[in-house]
């Protein structure tokens, strides 16, 4: 299984410093890293601080977690296909919500290659200290990349006096308490701060794969392996019985008098069913908050 990181963060709050300082930590270990970097615009800027030697798939023009996710998942199977490597690297753009980030990683197709070890968000301090000045929608983002991160690089820390710096960090630990909060300068992060990062739980029990990332982090995924077939209502019908922390499924159900499994999608209580052509497996990735509690369907 392979090691994946999602960096997130605003645009200049310092993601590639970090990158950058990573890759080398990485290289001096022996391990080789994989890069997928998601832009805005036509050029690659932040694409040239990588090595030649390294393996980058580009998404320009798009965003990781609206339109890109399928280009997403075609990136990550064309690497686990084309190259070897230990790491994978994924820098989403300033405007990617972690959430739909991670939908966008972990698809049932290559779910049970990689370790998802957890989104590491870069927040900008002195942003963080003109927050008020942003757009409501902006602002909500900046909350959002904070509040579901699994580890936080408050940055940019030398540009703060010693009471700002001490302000920054208590207002963003009360609005993520579960995440260890590192003060940095450059986007420097220790590797083996990045390594603690719990990795996903394997092994099966009664055919279900719990999937968490993080340990006692409040996002977390769930890999569901499918026994049995259901009717599109029974499965729909147990849909509504989901609490509103279930934010996004994506997988190939079984369905009744259907010759494949079908292509299933919801995200934030709408639902798309697609017929698929080709007999995948029947599997499903269920992503959101304190997924431990709520029954699958067949348990209820």
């Amino acid at each position: 299984m392979i090691d994946v990181y999602l960096f997130s963060g605003f645009l200049g709050s310092g993601k590639t410093s970090m990158l950058t300082d990573v890759i080398r930590q990485l290289k001096e270990k022996g391990l080789k890293p994989a890069i997928i970097m998601n832009e805005f615009g036509q050029l690659n800027f932040d694409s040239q601080a990588v090595e030649e030697d390294i393996p980058l798939k580009e998404m320009l023009e798009g965003c990781i977690c609206c339109s890109g996710s399928e280009k997403t998942e075609a990136q990550i199977q064309s690497l686990l296909a084309n190259e070897q490597f230990d790491v994978l690297i994924i820098e989403t753009t300033g405007a990617a919500h972690p959430v739909e980030a991670l939908d966008a990683v972990y698809s049932p197709l290559f779910a049970e290659r990689l370790n998802i070890k957890g989104i590491v968000t870069v927040a900008d301090s002195k942003l963080w200290l003109d927050r008020n000045r942003l757009t409501p929608q902006v602002r909500s983002l900046f909350l959002e990349q904070i509040r579901h991160a699994h580890l936080l690089l408050a940055n940019k820390m030398d540009l703060l006096s010693e009471a700002e710096q001490s302000k920054v960090v208590f207002e963003i630990q009360s609005i993520n308490s579960n995440a260890f909060i590192l003060q940095t300068t450059n986007g420097r992060v220790p590797l083996n701060l990045l390594e603690k990062l719990q990795s996903t739980i394997s092994g099966k029990n009664d055919g279900i794969q719990p999937a968490k990332i993080g340990v006692h982090l409040h996002l977390t995924s769930r890999l569901v392996e499918f026994k049995e077939s259901f009717t599109q209502e029974q499965f729909e019908e147990w849909i509504r019985t989901l609490p509103s922390s279930v934010y996004r499924m994506k997988g190939y159900v079984p369905i009744e008098g259907m010759k494949n499994p079908m292509l299933f999608q919801y995200a934030y209580g709408l639902v798309q069913w697609l017929p698929e052509y080709v007999k995948m497996e029947p599997k499903m990735v269920i992503i959101g908050e304190n997924l431990n509690q709520i029954n699958l369907i067949g348990e209820i």
